[in-house]
């Protein structure tokens, strides 16, 4: 296929030119360009040049740029090659020493090579750099800098981060809230920061709303959810409308956000040895939590050893099964269970001191880390938490120590943590939400007076801070990661929230500002009254009285104060005694019968009374027999000489 032929005409860079001074370069540029031959009118491409004429074109381009450069410096041309000035060095003097007598004409020489020369230096770099540039610019300066003198400022980049992690721990100010008188073993937030929920060892659940509360801090509501049964933990679905209780039941309870029931687990046969086999849990609960994004989905942990998935609102039977094993094979317990921020890891901390883990998107027959010595055998590791990255995992042991664990690299921790007396099976820990600084409480020691909160950093290693909290153990630590503020559960009863004025938001600081306000038990108006001594008694007013001879007086109005019926002051029988004391004086009254009855004199002889009157004005059973009575009868003496009626035998004779 043919195509045409793409010509070109000859390229040349358009420059104004002063006439006023003409250039030499230019005037050579001419006559290389009248001895060479010019390209054919229509026809087009370029035809052999000389080496010489070339370099020189070359040369000319790179002078016409610099000069182009420099009136920009200047200030003379414009942004594009048409709107560019006439550049004159000359005008320009001439017009520097009309403003400016006295100005040396060297001394301006001198000053436009100098900004030439730093112009080439500085490449196509013209005016001020931009603030993204500057701020490389000074980086790269401080770099180099940091890179000669890199040894001395180790120390001090060291010393600031200390400095800097103590400032982002919010401990300024401190509010109490009151649970009970019992240690708090559960705590939770809402995911909002509007709620907070607590359980505590004595049975009781409690719920704090931060914005319908005043300084007092009391809660809004208790309750018992699980009977007799201790709370051991509470966690928020991920939406916050849900919360998930674990006690020392066999069975777990959902909660809606108001504390009504939605769900309860289903209790497995005790009776049977395979616990996959079992509609749940058959031994009491050590822990639980909810899925990370499913908000229907939570995995509980039992000492029947075994870890179970429950899916679902509606279904009260399991989705999966996992069982914990020993060294040996054979069964262990889980003491506490959690999904990493991605559900696709499922951690749990056994009785046994080891920590096991297995993959959600694999079968969960086989672990994908366990590691047998990570605490002491037989204690319990009551804490088991992921961080925000999800790369760490730190646990919490009944054997004073906390270790923080890197999952690339689990066969050793990064660190541990020694001395952290506990005596509670739920004490935990928690990372702070930029996954800096580990926190976790004490149990208080025997001959110290008060428990500690313990700030370490996951970099160095060192304790950053402590923070001395109540005369009482210390159980749980929660650290908010929208409200930033600090909640502690204390032994006592108490619960403690730790909040700085400038970075916290929300959540303790709406109740602290507000003041509890009395009811007032009536409102005083003051009416001006007018005294007229000698009205009449329809527009006579009485006179003003004060609140409390009003009530004085509408008390003593059985009508006003809405007096109940006196009791009855004789006589048994309950409302009859208006009537009379008994029953017969009752019947008595309500029969229409005009003439009282005394209670007090004897029945039988008011009855007898009436004998006479009876028989000769029948009244009741006469006349109601008068039409179908037969006459009476009545049996007559017998003659004293005639025999008696022969009584007849009965069987009873026989």
């Amino acid at each position: 296929m043919q195509r045409g032929k793409i010509s070109f005409g000859k390229i040349q860079l358009k420059v104004n030119k002063a006439p006023a001074e003409p250039n030499p370069n230019e005037a050579a540029k001419e006559d290389d360009a009248k001895e060479s031959p010019e390209t054919s009118g229509s026809g087009g491409g370029f035809k052999k040049m000389d080496k010489q004429q070339m370099i020189r074109q070359i040369e000319d381009v790179a002078e016409d740029l610099e000069s182009q450069h420099l009136k920009e410096v200047m200030g003379i041309s414009g942004f594009g090659r048409k709107a560019a000035k006439v550049f004159d060095i000359n005008e320009q003097i001439e017009k520097a020493r009309i403003t400016r007598p006295g100005l040396d004409k060297k001394k301006e020489e001198s000053k436009v090579e100098e900004e030439d020369k730093e112009a080439g230096e500085e490449g196509d770099v013209i005016g001020p750099l931009p603030p993204a540039a500057a701020a490389d610019n000074d980086n790269s300066t401080k770099e180099t800098s940091k890179g000669e003198d890199s040894d001395e400022d180790s120390s001090d980049e060291d010393s600031d981060d200390e400095q800097s992690l103590v400032k982002r721990i919010p401990y300024t100010h401190e509010v109490q809230m009151q649970h009970g008188s019992r240690a708090v073993l559960a705590l939770a937030g809402d995911p909002s920061g509007a709620r907070l929920v607590s359980g505590s060892i004595d049975y009781d659940m409690c719920f704090w709303d931060f914005a319908g509360m005043d300084s007092g801090m009391r809660s809004f509501r208790q309750l018992q959810p699980c009977e007799n049964h201790p709370i051991r933990s509470l966690q928020y679905s991920v939406t916050g409308d849900m919360i998930l209780v674990i006690s020392g039941n066999a069975q777990a309870k959902v909660l809606d956000r108001d504390g009504f029931e939605k769900l309860e687990c289903c209790k497995g046969d005790q009776y049977i040895s395979d616990m996959s086999r079992t509609k749940g849990h058959v031994a009491q609960l050590t822990s639980g939590c909810w899925h990370p994004f499913n908000r229907e989905q939570f995995l509980t942990a039992a000492l029947d050893g075994t870890l179970r998935i429950w899916q679902g609102l509606k279904a009260k039977e399991q989705v999966q099964v996992i069982k914990t094993r020993a060294q040996g094979g054979l069964r262990t317990n889980a003491a506490s269970c959690n999904f990493n921020r991605d559900a696709t890891l499922i951690a749990a901390g056994c009785v046994d001191g080891s920590i096991q883990t297995w993959d959600t998107r694999k079968m969960y027959v086989n672990t994908t880390h366990c590691v047998r010595d990570a605490h002491q055998k037989g204690s319990e590791i009551t804490s088991i938490v992921f961080s925000y990255m999800g790369q760490q995992l730190a646990t919490r042991s009944n054997d004073e120590t906390m270790k923080l664990w890197d999952l690339r690299q689990f066969k050793q921790p990064l660190h541990t943590w020694t001395n952290l007396f506990s005596r509670y099976d739920t004490t935990d820990c928690c990372f702070s939400p930029d996954d800096r600084i580990l926190v976790t409480g004490e149990s208080l020691p025997k001959g110290q007076t008060e428990a500690n909160l313990y700030f370490y950093s996951t970099k160095s290693y060192d304790e950053v801070q402590r923070i001395p909290v109540s005369n009482s153990h210390v159980v749980k630590t929660l650290w908010h990661p929208k409200l930033n503020q600090l909640f502690v559960s204390c032994g006592n009863g108490t619960i403690k929230c730790y909040y700085d004025e400038q970075r916290s938001i929300r959540g303790a600081k709406l109740c602290v500002v507000k003041t509890h306000r009395k009811r007032q038990p009536m409102e005083m108006v003051g009416v001006s009254q007018i005294i007229t001594p000698h009205a009449l008694p329809l527009f006579r007013q009485e006179k003003s009285r004060t609140s409390r001879k009003r009530m004085e007086k509408a008390r003593l109005d059985p009508v006003k104060s809405k007096r109940p019926d006196l009791p009855i002051t004789s006589g048994q029988g309950g409302r009859v005694a208006s009537s009379g004391g008994t029953l017969s004086s009752y019947v008595i009254r309500n029969l229409g019968l005009s003439k009282r009855v005394d209670d007090d004199q004897d029945p039988r002889e008011a009855i007898l009374k009436y004998a006479k009157d009876a028989a000769e004005n029948p009244y009741w059973i006469a006349p109601a027999y008068k039409q179908t009575q037969p006459k009476a009868i009545f049996s007559e003496k017998l003659p004293g000489d005639e025999p008696a009626t022969k009584k007849p035998k009965t069987e009873a004779d026989k």
